[in-house]
């Protein structure tokens, strides 16, 4: 996987055509749907053809099963988590660490994401996030937590995202990424949503169609003048041969050059 993937990309699990497609368009992370993209009478169908997928090494793909209460989660794990195309399992709204730690067990150790559906996985994110070594990512379903917590104004799940932010820094997890953009029309909305999400401490999104790819990568890799200022810290930094310097007449310590280092980490190398 990449050392900081930024866009995340959903594709219906009973799709194959679909699927194919995705994995060409340039998404860091290819997300297999077998969820709430696939209908109940289609779930059977998209295991196997993802199974069939996935029987050969690939890289990058993730497969968000289904949730682990529902009849076809405990099919959706065996079948799938052996397989060498696998690098992850998405966990579809997670409400307790032990959840996580029995898919783990299952697992072998397989990268687990849990996805936060519900006020009680949102109350219970840091459990969650530290329940066992396999976690290596939370982050948030806001259709269905926007629904159970009656939110009507996108403002309302802001004190959520910062709790799963939180969170996931507390148990020495990678920023989350921002659950999706529904609207896959307007793209100037998605831009700005983005750089909310950035501002609160998201790193990338998931997306719904390879056209917000271009739009979430931009909004999310940093700018020129922010590559040059880190560029400018850690240089300073490594001149002064600890993390106390001055840059640009600014008194820089540890937690500012660590930032800058992060910055510099996100820029793709062509």
């Amino acid at each position: 996987m990449t050392p900081h993937p930024l866009t995340w990309l959903y594709v219906p699990g009973d799709r194959p055509s679909v699927v194919a497609k995705a994995l060409a368009a340039g998404a860091d992370v290819v997300v297999v749907d077998l969820e709430d993209a696939v209908a109940p009478d289609r779930k059977e169908y998209a295991r196997a053809a993802t199974a069939e997928l996935l029987s050969e090494p690939r890289p990058d793909v993730h497969v968000r099963v289904n949730a682990l209460d529902t009849p076809w989660a405990a099919d959706d794990l065996r079948t799938l988590a052996p397989l060498p195309g696998l690098s992850g399992l998405r966990l579809p709204k997670v409400t307790s660490a032990k959840e996580v730690t029995a898919v783990a067990e299952q697992t072998g150790g397989l990268p687990l994401y849990a996805l936060l559906e519900t006020a009680l996985g949102v109350e219970r994110a840091f459990a969650i996030a530290s329940a066992h070594p396999a976690v290596h990512g939370i982050a948030l379903g806001e259709a269905d937590l926007r629904a159970d917590l009656g939110v009507r104004e996108d403002a309302g799940l802001d004190w959520s995202r910062s709790r799963v932010v939180v969170a996931a820094r507390a148990a020495g997890l990678a920023p989350p990424a921002q659950s999706v953009h529904p609207d896959i029309r307007d793209l100037d909305a998605l831009a700005v949503s983005c750089a909310h999400g950035r501002a609160l401490g998201f790193l990338g999104r998931a997306a719904i169609h390879p056209r917000q790819l271009p739009v979430i990568e931009s909004a999310f890799l940093p700018t020129g003048r922010e590559i040059e200022e880190a560029e400018t810290i850690v240089k300073a930094a490594v001149a002064e041969e600890g993390a106390q310097a001055l840059a640009d007449g600014r008194f820089v310590d540890a937690a500012v050059v660590a930032a800058a280092r992060r910055t510099l980490s996100l820029v793709r190398r062509t």
